[in-house]
């Protein structure tokens, strides 16, 4: 079944609180997914810089990575984030690209993404999800129906700077939108369906669309029957199919917007019996963005 949850915050005074009340929707939604999960928050930009999340192998020597590239370097369980100055930014890409036992999960200002095998609860804790801060994120949990549990297989993809998405359900025409995607320079780490959908919306933004914008083309694009949350360095988008046999709920308040696979994922969150609940409704964009 898989099982989604996104939270975008207006009240800067919640941001603290984001890793906690993330971790708290994931571990609810255990029984959806308990193959293995993932999240990508989105915290504070430092300005002149872009950070790589990077999964090292068990047997690579981080220390080596920190004198090989002359930078800090933060590490989470197995997985590491890379800050360079934006004029690196290409020369440490090429370096990560090419070492055999380092792969990058994500890239942007704003965005660190951490994935692995397990339950929510065991992710979360060994990537230090509860201590996170930030402005929204977005969190996946895995149950694998068609593949190998791995971590390469868990959610979210990412294929673009700051962009990710998470989805529940199944696209019919993935290796078709999967060929025309590498056409045009979009590059994908697995075979999963998910991360084509993540690829086309990386195509669109790269052409100049707005969020809202590459989610409606893709109600033309990509078939199949999903629930897609996706977060962008300012933006929070959802979109489910016309079909929308896939269950979701949503909840508004003055301070957050939520998202996730059912209401009981949702109980934690503050003033949530004040909360403007809904199920989003099929083949309608949803989206929410914030001042850069």
């Amino acid at each position: 079944m898989c099982g989604i949850a996104g939270l975008f915050l207006k009240n800067p005074a919640l941001e603290p609180r984001l890793g906690v009340l993330m971790a708290n929707m994931l571990t609810v939604l255990t029984e959806r997914g308990p193959d293995s999960a993932g999240f990508a928050i989105y915290g504070e930009a430092i300005p002149g810089q872009v950070k790589f999340t990077v999964r090292v192998d068990a047997e690579f020597n981080v220390q080596s990575l920190v004198a090989g590239l002359g930078t800090a370097v933060s590490r989470h369980d197995d997985h590491v984030v890379v800050s360079v100055s934006i004029e690196q930014e290409a020369e440490v890409r090429a370096f990560l690209d090419k070492h055999p036992a380092l792969t990058v999960v994500s890239a942007g200002r704003r965005m660190t993404l951490f994935k692995g095998v397990g339950q929510p609860e065991e992710v979360s804790t060994r990537f230090g999800l509860s201590a996170m801060s930030g402005t929204h994120g977005i969190g996946h949990t895995r149950m694998a129906t068609e593949s190998a549990v791995t971590t390469e297989a868990a959610h979210p993809f990412s294929t673009g700077a700051d962009q990710c998405l998470v989805h529940n359900g199944s696209l019919s025409n993935h290796n078709d939108v999967r060929r025309g995607l590498i056409r045009e320079g979009i590059k994908f780490a697995t075979q999963n369906d998910t991360e084509v959908a993540a690829g086309y919306l990386s195509c669109k933004l790269r052409e100049g669309a707005r969020l809202d914008e590459a989610l409606t083309s893709a109600l033309d694009d990509l078939d199949g029957f999903y629930n897609f949350v996706v977060g962008t360095e300012s933006g929070f988008g959802v979109l489910r199919d016309p079909i929308s046999c896939k269950p979701a709920v949503m909840a508004e308040t003055e301070d957050y917007v939520a998202f996730a696979s059912e209401y009981r994922a949702l109980v934690g969150l503050p003033g949530i019996e004040v909360a403007r609940l809904f199920e989003p409704e099929p083949a309608k964009v949803y989206f929410w963005e914030r001042a850069a």
